[in-house]
């Protein structure tokens, strides 16, 4: 049967809250503004996205360019002239897709952009109410899928940190052992991304949401716990991550263009 459409009061932001409702969602809007604007700056930049043996999360994996870090070369020759060539654009639409349908993401952007509601009790600017049940947030549904894809992401970044340990002489040309200000840089970066990714309801729900009793699977109950203990921080990581994943490029970038040193701990 089909469900009926609940009619919403037209004054927008008609409320009878006396406390500063909107600060939440204004913060949201700004504060993920300012990341989708620099990460897209950052992501057809196209160069300054190495340093050494650091690379930049935005770019990771490199799949096609011209650091020392692309695995297939520079760019291919089947790409368009037409458009403009950045190793970043051939995969951020995995990472941005598992943001963009993140169970926490969705209520956060969709009061602080579209207002779906501005805030609890507050009234919406529109007449009708569809959900997700049509296009286009019924995309939104594909969340596991990109979860699958985000845990690929951790085990790469995870390797870069690893060369990040390595540095080149460049006098004798030998490798060696050290750590850098850009090693803990992309090394927090794992962490808070996969404290993120970690806590996130699809892979609860994977881990022993499906299953009716978790007493007869001591195993799964254990990682299920302990997925709970990140899923209760889930917005916490969700914020420490955007905003150390667009660091972590800022530094690499600041360090390719000689602004900043990378100071050598080890």
């Amino acid at each position: 049967m089909a469900q009926p459409e609940l009619s919403l009061n037209k004054s927008f932001s008609r409320t009878m809250r006396q406390d500063t409702w909107w600060l939440q969602p204004l913060f949201v809007f700004l504060g993920l503004s300012t990341f989708i604007g620099y990460s897209t700056w950052a992501a057809f930049q196209g160069q300054h996205y190495s340093f050494g043996s650091y690379l930049s999360p935005f770019y990771s994996p490199e799949i096609f360019g011209n650091s020392p870090h692309s695995w297939f070369g520079p760019m291919p020759e089947w790409w368009p002239m037409i458009l403009p060539f950045s190793p970043a654009l051939l995969i951020l639409w995995a990472p941005g897709g598992f943001r963009l349908t993140c169970y926490y993401y969705r209520g956060a952007y969709y009061k602080a952009f579209w207002a779906d509601p501005p805030s609890c009790t507050v009234s919406e600017p529109r007449k009708l109410y569809r959900g997700e049940n049509s296009f286009p947030l019924i995309i939104q549904n594909i969340h596991r899928y990109f979860l699958y894809l985000a845990l690929i992401f951790i085990i790469i970044l995870s390797y870069d940190v690893w060369t990040s340990l390595w540095f080149i002489d460049p006098d004798s040309g030998n490798t060696s052992f050290g750590i850098g200000i850009g090693s803990l840089v992309l090394a927090m970066n794992v962490v808070f991304l996969g404290s993120y990714t970690f806590g996130c309801h699809s892979l609860r729900h994977l881990v022993g949401g499906i299953k009716d009793r978790l007493s007869g699977s001591p195993i799964r109950r254990t990682a299920y716990n302990c997925i709970g203990c990140f899923n209760r921080k889930h917005m916490l990581f969700a914020w420490l991550s955007l905003f150390w994943v667009g660091f972590s490029d800022l530094y690499v970038r600041m360090c390719s263009m000689g602004i900043w040193t990378d100071w050598r701990i080890i």
